[in-house]
């Protein structure tokens, strides 16, 4: 018998989830770290190209960790670092270093199909696509504001300027990521050379195909009024409180991470009680287990033991 439940659809307030994406050049790093300190709070930059992020420590207040290796598990470990740390904004300075960078998803991918031997690039993704699944799942469930920009690969287009002659101008291609991993963003915008940025995508109907000439606070200030114009939600410190209270019953955490799993946070990388990276689904679960044997030990009965037995979490 199956049980699923549908409930009634409610907006919450919600944390950004933005993808600036752009050439060379083209005001990525500015436009992220203007961007967020719109949103407000504490942030920190994650910056994969030489510590060029600190150029703008004049003009804006942030922390940065520049990176030089790019292995998807690393950036779900600085996500918990920073989610324990209480960082409000999160910016990837860029996301397309954890895919063609040193140690990223092709390169994991590559040394994945020489470990197999057999089934080469086939064998190499269906080993290496699960790290890239946790990296987007940590991305998506980060308890903040998060920003990340990708790079485009560049080509020159031959245009015809105003008095008539031919010139040559620089545009951006698709994203230097996965295909499609625009889509699994809220916002996403196109920035080119001249800073100007067009909103390709957006949930937020305010924002749907705008345009943002060099874009200043106007921009943050119509993301936060679109965020915040709902319910207020349960933050993921929030549910590791709940998780690791000590007097949480297997039912409870077993309700809890229904709930969890509902706001599709399952996969938010957070620090456990000896500083190492697991998923809150995984803290959930680890402390439900522990309930469960506390209450085997007290010889009570534990409720949920149907549940159990139709491998029903936690």
């Amino acid at each position: 018998m199956n049980h699923f439940t549908f409930t009634t659809a409610t907006k919450e307030r919600a944390k950004a989830r933005i993808a600036l994406i752009g050439p060379t050049g083209s005001g990525k790093t500015y436009t992220a770290l203007l961007t967020a300190t719109g949103l407000g709070g504490r942030i920190a930059l994650v910056d994969t190209e030489h510590g060029s992020a600190a150029k703008y420590a004049d003009e804006f207040a942030f922390d940065t960790l520049p990176l030089t290796v790019f292995r998807p598990t690393t950036l779900v470990d600085v996500l918990a670092v920073a989610a324990h740390d209480g960082y409000d904004v999160m910016i990837i300075d860029s996301l397309s270093h954890f895919w063609s960078g040193a140690g990223g998803m092709l390169e994991q991918v590559d040394d994945a199909a020489k470990r197999v031997g057999g089934g080469g690039n086939f064998a190499g993704w269906k080993e290496a696509r699960p790290q890239e699944r946790a990296m987007i799942d940590a991305l998506l469930a980060y308890p903040g504001h998060l920003i990340v920009t990708m790079r485009t690969k560049t080509e020159y287009v031959v245009e015809s300027d105003e008095r008539g002659r031919k010139v040559p101008r620089k545009v951006g291609l698709k994203p230097e990521q996965r295909e499609g991993i625009e889509y699994e963003f809220d916002i996403v915008g196109d920035l080119d050379q001249e800073n100007t940025l067009v909103i390709s995508k957006s949930r937020a109907k305010p924002l749907s195909g705008a345009v943002f000439h060099k874009p200043g606070p106007e921009f943050a200030e119509a993301v936060f009024n679109w965020l915040d114009a709902g319910k207020p939600a349960r933050s993921v410190p929030d549910y590791v409180t709940a998780a690791t209270a000590p007097d949480a019953t297997p039912d409870e955490l077993r309700t809890l991470y229904e709930q969890v799993r509902r706001n599709n946070l399952l996969g938010a990388a957070v620090l456990d009680g000896d500083g190492e990276t697991q998923t809150l689904g995984e803290l959930i679960v680890r402390h439900g287990t522990a309930a469960r044997n506390r209450t085997a030990q007290d010889g009570t009965p534990e409720a949920g033991t149907e549940q159990r037995k139709k491998g029903e979490e936690p």
